[in-house]
Formats: C-alpha cells, structure tokens, sequence
C-alpha cells in the first residue's frame, strides 16, 4: 500500500508525501518510528537539510523552519506530508469504519445532509480525515486555541473541502481507497 498512496488531487504541487510501513508488532513505539522515518523521507524529498522530527512539549511533531509539516498512521502505515513555505499541514489517514453513531457525533447534520451520499461523494470515514487534517493544521498554526476536532464545520468549494473553526477557514483534499482515506489540510 505504502507504493500505491498518492497526494489527493488538487493539492498545492510543493507538497512531498513520504511513507513508511508500521513494522510488526504494529504498535506505539513502531507508529512512532514509521512515522519520524515518513518525516524523513518526506524533508529529504522537499529539500530539507535537517530531517529531524523531535517532538514539542505537547508531542507535536517540530519540523524543520520553513518546512511545515504533519505525521499520521494506522496500525500498519506512516505517513508524512510536507509542504515547504506553509503556515501549516495536517494529515490523516483512516482505515477505520465509521459507524453511524461516531458520524452524527463527529458530523453536523448539514454535513451529513450535503456531503455523503446521495447527495454528496464522502464517506463518514472521508470527513473523518478531513476533520482531522484540518485539525492539525488549523492547530499547527497555534492562533486558534484549544478545541476539539468535531468542531470543525466542514463545506464544499470547487476541488476541495474548506473546514472552519471561528471564520478561520483551510482546503482541505481527501483522496478515498476502498480500505483508506488520506486526507491533507494546509494553511498558507
């Protein structure tokens, strides 16, 4: 899978992706390393001379200066997503089932009204993403303060989704596999 994952569509043409499988046993410890050696690959692909990735003291990852970026896994895959003169990046992956309940918790009914399907082409795992790539970036800024990602609301506009939290908005790009959801949110 780590061969096959692409940058969604439409996303800013500076953003390099790196990725890196989870070794076995797939837990903590191995996401957090898969995770640092996507970071990595993904500053060495952009140009970065400093591929460290230490974590702050609220265990975000600090990317090297003018090189925002953001770190995300399931069990079996790392991902890292730079984008070199960003403000900020978020990104996530999900592999996980959505159920109902988590989507009318996670998502306004407006949302669910106008994004999944019939009407719209999401699915509850999509928003999911996307939520929480906005959050990291939106966060990763720092000018929002504290908050919780389901705050977020979500619209549509041309080729992207553009999540808001208190008129602050962020496109957001969600690429859908039949078993992944990659989703990417960056501030300029």
């Amino acid at each position: 899978m780590a061969a096959e994952l692409r940058v969604p569509a439409g996303v800013d043409p500076d953003a390099v992706i790196g990725c890196r499988p989870v070794p076995w046993p797939h837990g903590p410890a191995q996401q957090f390393a898969a995770g640092r050696r996507a970071a990595a690959a993904a500053l060495a692909s952009a140009g970065s001379a400093d591929r460290d990735v230490p974590r702050d003291p609220d265990g975000r990852p600090c990317f090297p200066r003018g090189f925002a970026g953001s770190i995300s896994h399931t069990d079996h895959l790392a991902v890292a997503v730079v984008v070199p003169g960003a403000e900020a990046v978020g990104v996530d992956i999900e592999d996980m089932t959505v159920t109902p309940r988590m989507a009318r918790f996670v998502l306004r009914e407006r949302e669910r009204r106008t994004l999944l399907p019939p009407v719209g082409v999401f699915t509850p795992r999509d928003l999911f993403a996307v939520k929480e790539a906005a959050f990291k970036a939106m966060n990763g800024a720092g000018a929002l303060g504290e908050f919780l990602f389901w705050r977020i609301e979500l619209s549509r506009s041309d080729d992207a989704l553009v999540a808001s939290y208190r008129g602050e908005p962020v496109p957001v790009w969600v690429r859908s596999e039949a078993d992944l959801s990659f989703a990417v949110a960056i501030r300029r």
